[in-house]
């Protein structure tokens, strides 16, 4: 049996046993149109065999207050072109899918960000000294990520140390070397302080001197001497570095 819906012209093929002969009201699942659909004629000598009970007449007849929706999930579409749009849930609608060219250029733009951040943060590592020599409040923050930066550009190299016996006293003689590792000629701080600690690292004594030159060139290096007499018999490590101050 094939219902057409009187509003959008969709049909459908139903089941005819479903429809008795005084009909039933039923609902297109496409524009929701709802109407009283008449069954076929039953042949002569089968309507009053196939006629319903008085009972399922009127549960069959509902009234527009209430209007009996047939079931057609269950059925299947009739094969005509307007069978394609037949009764039943309409189809999910497939989402759009992003085309595929914006998604690599977000992911390229990504990857390219991470790779200029990297770049930066590998750059402010290697350079560290000559930015620190330019911008000296950076020290602080290399100080506290555990990097070693001289801001001075200036460094010790070699330092030792040994004792000597002059005339019946110890005496303490501290060498090495004041090296330039930065790019350009610096000029040599004029006092240097030696310190004396414990093993505990408490401070027992410390002297400065005098460096013997001025300034210094790109990777060269200046010598110094200098010497503590009767130093303290319990000093276990020694500090050489540029005094700030005066201290």
């Amino acid at each position: 049996m094939i219902l057409t819906c009187p509003s959008c012209d969709t049909r459908y093929s139903v089941d005819a046993a479903k429809f008795p002969a005084a009909g039933r009201n039923v609902r297109c699942a496409k524009c929701g149109h709802s109407w009283h659909q008449a069954g076929e004629a039953p042949e002569q000598g089968q309507e009053a065999q196939d006629a319903p009970p008085p009972s399922a007449a009127v549960h069959s007849q509902a009234g527009p207050e209430t209007p009996a929706v047939a079931d057609f999930a269950s059925e299947s579409p009739s094969q005509d072109s307007s069978a394609a749009r037949g009764f039943g849930p309409a189809p999910a609608e497939e989402k759009p899918r992003t085309p595929l060219a914006p998604r690599i250029a977000v992911v390229a733009g990504w990857i390219g960000l991470i790779a200029v951040v990297l770049g930066i943060g590998f750059a402010a590592v290697q350079y560290r000294q000559d930015i620190a020599a330019i911008w000296p409040q950076s020290a602080g923050v290399y100080s506290s990520l555990g990097l070693h930066v001289n801001v001075t550009g200036l460094e010790f190299h070699q330092v030792s140390y040994r004792r000597e016996t002059e005339d019946g006293q110890v005496v303490l003689a501290v060498s090495g070397q004041i090296v330039n590792a930065s790019p350009r000629e610096l000029p040599v701080p004029q006092t240097v302080r030696v310190t004396l600690s414990d093993g505990e690292n408490h401070e027992l004594y410390h002297w400065t001197f005098k460096p013997n030159a001025q300034v210094v060139s790109p990777g060269q290096s200046v010598k110094f001497m200098t010497r503590l007499a009767s130093p303290p018999a319990a000093a276990r490590h020694l500090e050489v570095r540029f005094a700030k101050d005066g201290s």
